[in-house]
């Protein structure tokens, strides 16, 4: 192993926690070093096929657990390059949300007019619009004129695209090809690295411990680039402040490994996750009512047959997002294009007399695959999840040479979790099904179990020590110099896309996180301006500075 660095802070992650938290700090004069597990890509980088080792299969980590498979980013720029952009702001009620523990799960400082500073601030450097409607893709549109025939109101989503560069291919999931989507990888990555900040990717931390000066050392391993069960001896790097941003999934499991050197941990570290409540529902959609219920057609004379055609998420159904509902009944119905791979797999065959997610029957659905219409369900969940003991490397056992691996997550829905995904359910049942406009099923848990592309609250900000594992400046509880910014950081599930709320949480936690370099004798300040976007490609960027 080599020599021991020495630096101010080790970030750990570079997605919308880890970036945020390296962008200020480097630009207020600490010396930063942010480990990344996954490999740095650009635009030109991004495949439009899903072929093991291609972009696909590099820049996602699917993780099946027990019950519950998350998918998450695994790249610079983290789950900003690889999710579809949509950014809406938390309701109002979800910060008052009592959850499981029979009390306000937020911590009492934070609520949706206190974090709305935070938000306007991501906004700022992330432009994020409200789509227009002659913006949103046919297969929006046909979600919202299902909600409107059944008495629903429908809303375009807001995002974070360059509508100029988009060029609706649909392969937003995967990386943006033509640097229309705004990731981070065009604001606070290439401000950090402008500042300073060393971004290494390709570095996977595997623990940390405590040096009897008091500072912190981060242990980690390189990560082969083609096969990423290859680990090669890394190296150790002291600092003063870490922040940990690996995502909800891996953080924990960090905090675990580290946990002998570094002394207790939290009761919460690694328990409550949530997988944001999420659910996916797949319809076929009958073509010929769409023309006789909705009036659409297309010009090639198909009425709908648009599954593949457009972006992501441009459409949500908003009505259930009501404060004065009970806890559990409130949730969002989301239109989104969800490739093949999973979707294939998962989703069921509508009226199958035998089973749901093969056969005859799903042989018979996939032939109609141009006309499914698939919603995303975000509910309230119950932050059910636990992780087991951790690998001895990593965040999971890795299976295949890239993506694929077996975590310790344990889910197991309570009532309260299965009564929400049934009244999501029934609610898309209610809007595609009438008059015969379509068949809708649930995609099944059988298979992976539940599934999750938001992982959340497994090391949760509170007022609670016995229920949170940070306090409200994202702390870890007795380890003074250690934040996590991530997902985990976020209490519960949200009813909506997370990824604003994440970033205008790690906005928040930045003058915090600069008090407690300062007192530990970093040299940096706050105040700097907030990035500026740059226009040239990521790995343009990358090379400034």
């Amino acid at each position: 192993m080599s020599a021991t660095e020495k630096t101010d802070v080790v970030v750990v992650g570079s997605g919308f926690g880890g970036a945020i938290a390296a962008y200020h700090l480097a630009a207020g004069g600490a010396d930063v070093v942010v480990l990344e597990r996954g490999p740095w890509l650009s635009g030109e980088d991004f495949d439009h096929d899903y072929l093991l080792g291609k972009s696909y299969t590099r820049v996602f980590d699917f993780v099946a657990g027990d019950g519950m498979s998350v998918l998450g980013g695994n790249c610079v720029g983290g789950g900003s390059v690889v999710y579809f952009a949509a950014l809406p702001r938390a309701p109002r009620f979800v910060f008052d949300r009592h959850g499981g523990i029979g009390r306000r799960m937020w911590p009492a400082a934070i609520s949706r007019d206190t974090l709305d500073p935070w938000y306007d601030r991501v906004s700022e450097v992330v432009p994020v619009r409200k789509q227009d409607w002659s913006e949103v893709t046919y297969a929006g549109g046909l979600w919202a004129a299902a909600c409107d025939h059944s008495g629903r109101t429908a809303n375009p989503v807001p995002v974070g695209i360059d509508a100029a560069k988009c060029t609706n291919c649909n392969w937003m999931m995967a990386g943006c090809r033509f640097d229309a989507k705004q990731s981070l990888l065009f604001n606070y990555i290439p401000g950090a690295v402008s500042h300073g900040a060393d971004i290494r990717p390709l570095h996977e931390v595997q623990r940390i411990t405590r040096n009897d000066d008091g500072d912190y050392r981060i242990h980690y391993t390189l990560v082969d680039e083609v096969d990423y069960r290859i680990q090669e001896p890394g190296g150790t790097i002291d600092a003063k402040i870490v922040v940990l941003a690996a995502g909800a999934a891996a953080t924990p499991v960090i905090l675990q490994r580290s946990e002998p050197a570094l002394g207790p941990m939290p009761r919460a570290v690694g328990r409550y996750f949530s997988g944001n409540g999420e659910r996916l529902n797949t319809a076929v959609i009958n073509e010929d009512r769409v023309s006789e219920l909705l009036g659409l057609s297309r010009e090639d004379g198909a009425a709908y047959a648009a599954n593949q055609i457009g972006k992501g998420p441009v459409v949500a159904n908003w009505d259930k997002l009501d404060g004065s509902r009970p806890e559990y009944t409130r949730f969002s119905l989301e239109q989104l294009y969800f490739p093949p791979g999973l979707g294939t797999i998962l989703a069921q065959a509508p009226d199958a007399t035998g089973p749901a997610w093969f056969g005859l029957g799903k042989k018979e659905m996939l032939s109609k695959w141009r006309s499914w219409l698939t919603i995303f369900l975000m509910t309230e969940d119950d932050n059910e999840g636990v992780f087991g003991p951790p690998p001895p490397t990593g965040n999971a056992y890795r299976i295949s040479q890239q993506m694929l691996g077996r975590g310790s997550l344990r889910y197991d829905p309570t009532p309260n979790t299965l009564r929400g995904w049934a009244m999501a359910d029934a609610e898309v049942k209610s809007i595609l099904e009438r008059d015969g406009l379509a068949k809708v099923m649930p995609w099944t848990n059988d298979v992976v179990g539940a599934y999750t592309v938001h992982p959340l609250a497994s090391c949760r900000i509170g007022d609670d020590p016995e229920t949170s594992a940070l306090d409200d400046r994202h702390e870890l509880r007795d380890h003074p110099g250690i934040f996590v910014t991530d997902g985990s950081a976020v209490p519960g599930a949200l009813t909506v896309n997370p990824a604003l709320t994440i970033a205008a949480l790690a906005e928040r936690a930045i003058p915090g996180i600069v008090e407690a370099a300062r007192q530990r004798g970093v040299r940096v300040e706050y105040g700097a301006p907030l990035p500026v976007k740059v226009t040239n490609t990521p790995a343009t960027a990358a090379g400034v500075g």
